[in-house]
Parts: structure tokens; C-alpha cells; sequence
């Protein structure tokens, strides 16, 4: 684990990275968020992040963050899980984290919806993990679906509530393809469903700065937050 006074470090050249970055595509970098993504990491790294007042911390396995959160002696922060989520986890996240990233399927909306309903508890906001990259490694759901999936939620989910989408691109294609096409996506629906997705989770340590350009909101980000390096370089 990276010593704090490093995290410090890191984290100012990701800020002066993502304002290079919203510079270049005419945006203001308040409307980029950082998301820090602690998997694998000490609990401490949630400390870390929430000391610096990035905006949430990011986990992609039920169990492990659960067993942070029992032994976390600090005020939980917001969570949110970016990892593939499988439907029999799906009640413990839902109970767990701020916001599910990586909705990909119907048996998954229909899950988290009950568990919420059965829980007493507002409504839980999610994304739709959706495969613009048209990666067959990828486990989100293809850009097809896409509106059968919001459909659904808005008409049959009254304990979700979908505040955008989110990809990752494939390692071996231009990022630009992936994000690119979830910004048209997202207008599309939006366009189609006279509803707001106004979050685009994309980009991550290695792409982010192309993730800017195509409208991203919400960046996640791992290595380049928690490796030793003297000062992190910016990705390209």
C-alpha cells in the first residue's frame, strides 16, 4: 500500500491531467468526476480517497468490500460496484453500495428491484453497463438491448433509478470507438425515451483523457491513483 503523502501526489497529476484533458475538448473539468477504484486495495484506500474528497470509491467484488466495510474505523464512504455482478450477489450489493455501475440484464434489474422494495429503502441509482466496443470478451450488455433495458427499468423498476450508462473499451481497439459510440447512445435514448442519462462512467487510468473528450463524467481510476511512482505520467 502507497503511502499517503504518494496518493496526495498521484491524485494532483490525474487533476492537472483531466484539466489538460477538458481543456483540450472545451469542457470545464468540475464536470468530470473522479471515482478511485480500490479493488484490491488495503481499506486504507478508502481513507485515502475520501481524505481527498474524491467523489466515490469503486470495488468490482461483493465480498471483499463487505469485509471493509466491518472493519472500517471511519465513516463508510460512497461506494459504488463496477465489477461484473452476478444476480445471486446482487441483494448484498444492492444493500451495500450507492450505486450499481454494471447493470447488464433483465434477471439483474429485476433482482436489485426486489431487493430494494423488500428493504424498505429509496430508490437505488444504477447505470447500464452497455458493450459500444463490441468486445465478445466483455460481459455488458450489446448496444441492442440497450433500450429494452431502460424500458423495462422505467416501467417495471419503480425502486431504480437509472442515471446513465457505462463501457470499457477494449485494450486492443482505439478507446475513441467505445466511448464515442456511448455518447451516441446515450443521446439516442435520451432522444427515444424523453428521459435524463446524464452520467457516462468511462475511462479508465490508461484512457481517460480520451474518455473526456466523448463527454465522460465519471473517470475510474486505479493504477494511476495507487502506484508508487515519483509523479504519475499522463496516459496517451
Amino acid at each position: 500500500m502507497i503511502s499517503f503523502s504518494q496518493f496526495e501526489l498521484n491524485l494532483n497529476a490525474l487533476k492537472n491531467a483531466i484539466a489538460t484533458a477538458c481543456a483540450n475538448a472545451k469542457r470545464d473539468p468540475a464536470t468530470v468526476k473522479i471515482l478511485a477504484v480500490t479493488k484490491e486495495q488495503a481499506v486504507e484506500a478508502w481513507h485515502y480517497a475520501t481524505q481527498t474528497a474524491c467523489f466515490a470509491m469503486g470495488e468490482n467484488r461483493v465480498a471483499p468490500a463487505l469485509e471493509k466495510s466491518k472493519i472500517a474505523t471511519f465513516p463508510l464512504p460512497r461506494l459504488e460496484f463496477i465489477g461484473h455482478l452476478q444476480s445471486n450477489k446482487a441483494k448484498q450489493a444492492a444493500l451495500l453500495f450507492n450505486r450499481i455501475e454494471s447493470v447488464t440484464s433483465l434477471k439483474l434489474l429485476k433482482v436489485l428491484n426486489t431487493a430494494i422494495l423488500e428493504s424498505n429503502r429509496p430508490p437505488l441509482p444504477i447505470l447500464l453497463e452497455i458493450n459500444t466496443g463490441n468486445d465478445p470478451a466483455k460481459t455488458s450488455a450489446p448496444i441492442s438491448d440497450a433500450p429494452f433495458l431502460l424500458d423495462y427499468a422505467l416501467s417495471h423498476c419503480p425502486s431504480l433509478n437509472v442515471e446513465g450508462l457505462m463501457a470499457m473499451a477494449p485494450l486492443n481497439r482505439d478507446p475513441a470507438y467505445t466511448f464515442g459510440g456511448l455518447q451516441t447512445l446515450q443521446h439516442g435514448l435520451q432522444d427515444q425515451f424523453k428521459y435524463p442519462l446524464p452520467e457516462l462512467s468511462m475511462g479508465m487510468s490508461q484512457d481517460f483523457p480520451t474518455a473526456i473528450t466523448h463527454g465522460s463524467t465519471l473517470i475510474r481510476i486505479g493504477s494511476f491513483l495507487f502506484t508508487q511512482n515519483n509523479i504519475p505520467q499522463m496516459p496517451h
